[in-house]
């Protein structure tokens, strides 16, 4: 009767459409989708690919960190090329994003300045001078500690509170740290508890920022925002080392000027402006679980560029700050309302 169904012209337009309905049930053949259904499914595979790409790309400055560091540069010297070569472009987002907008207040210059200097400036800064002594591994895992420090300060400013889930997350990676930690203090003895200290307080810096700056983004936009308090850092990073170094520093190697340049476009800028395209197409949650991915790709770097050692100590560290963040980000979502 199928057959016959779907042969004789005698059949009707309805009956053809239940046997086609039929045999796509059968074949299990899937069904078309609205072009505004494709459109969507396309937007949100480009937001993953866009999120996935700005963590490794913001991944990659210790990398390129701690290659310019072979050559003899310091923190000073080295943070002020990245934010040399890295000012005309955040400049320019600043200017973009300020078209049309109203002028800024003195209020609102002043809040610029404050998270220019603790959110970029501060926060690079100590960044790069605890690479000097730790491993890109355990930099990496430190920084990802950055949403627990963003809630303990909410506690500490706001007296918000922390869920029991939330409390257990931030134990499990916490433990992680200190496992890698406790591996690289082996080897390295005081350097490792000095560079470990300097990247903790530049998480805590960013943290600040990210406590701070929820009103501004809301009255000047994430991209100007962005683009003024990194402009900001840049002239500090500048006038950091006019005031600290001879001008003759700034004679270095080549292949600093190099891994600068790459630091600023490819690590600093690139990825910003990735990851804010992820957030319009799929959302902060997600952009954020994206970038669990982070710790991943520094590891996986910094042992086949870096030659850094690759340890079971290593490998259970990562996994438990992964684990603890995971479910320390489960539980806020829940809680939120």
């Amino acid at each position: 009767m199928v057959a016959l169904a779907w042969a004789t012209p005698l059949a009707s337009d309805t009956g053809r459409t239940h046997v086609i309905d039929e045999w796509k049930a059968i074949l299990k053949v899937p069904p078309a989708q609205s072009p505004q259904a494709q459109a969507a499914r396309k937007n949100v595979a480009t937001g993953l690919v866009l999120a996935l790409l700005g963590s490794i790309a913001f991944s990659g400055k210790a990398i390129i960190v701690k290659l310019a560091y072979r050559y003899g540069v310091d923190a000073v010297t080295l943070i002020m090329y990245r934010m040399l070569f890295a000012l005309p472009i955040f400049a320019v987002m600043a200017w973009w994003a300020s078209r049309g907008q109203p002028p800024l207040t003195r209020k609102d210059w002043l809040g610029v300045l404050g998270l220019g200097l603790t959110g970029y400036y501060l926060a690079s800064f100590l960044d790069f001078a605890g690479l000097a002594y730790i491993s890109a591994s355990l930099e990496r895992l430190i920084l990802y500690l950055n949403p627990t420090l963003v809630v303990v300060l909410g506690w500490v400013l706001y007296r918000r509170s922390i869920t029991w889930g939330q409390a257990l997350g931030m134990l499990i990676s916490y433990c992680g740290v200190v496992l890698v930690f406790g591996h690289e203090a082996n080897l390295q003895g005081a350097n490792a508890a000095w560079g470990t200290l300097l990247v903790f307080l530049s998480a805590v810096s960013y943290a600040i920022y990210l406590v701070y700056s929820g009103e501004m983004v809301r009255r000047l936009g994430s991209l100007r925002l962005v683009g003024l308090a990194t402009s900001v850092a840049c002239l500090l990073c500048l006038l950091q080392f006019v005031l600290l170094r001879p001008l003759s520093a700034a004679v270095v190697a080549p292949e600093v000027v190099w891994l600068s340049i790459l630091n600023a476009t490819l690590c600093t800028a690139a990825p910003v402006l990735m990851v804010m395209m992820a957030i319009e197409r799929v959302g902060a949650g997600t952009t954020a679980q994206t970038g669990m991915v982070g710790p991943l790709s520094t590891i996986l770097m910094g042992v086949w560029i870096l030659g850094e050692p690759f340890t079971v100590w290593v490998a259970a560290g990562t996994a438990l700050v992964l684990a603890g963040i995971f479910v320390f980000t489960q539980m806020a979502r829940r809680q939120a309302p």
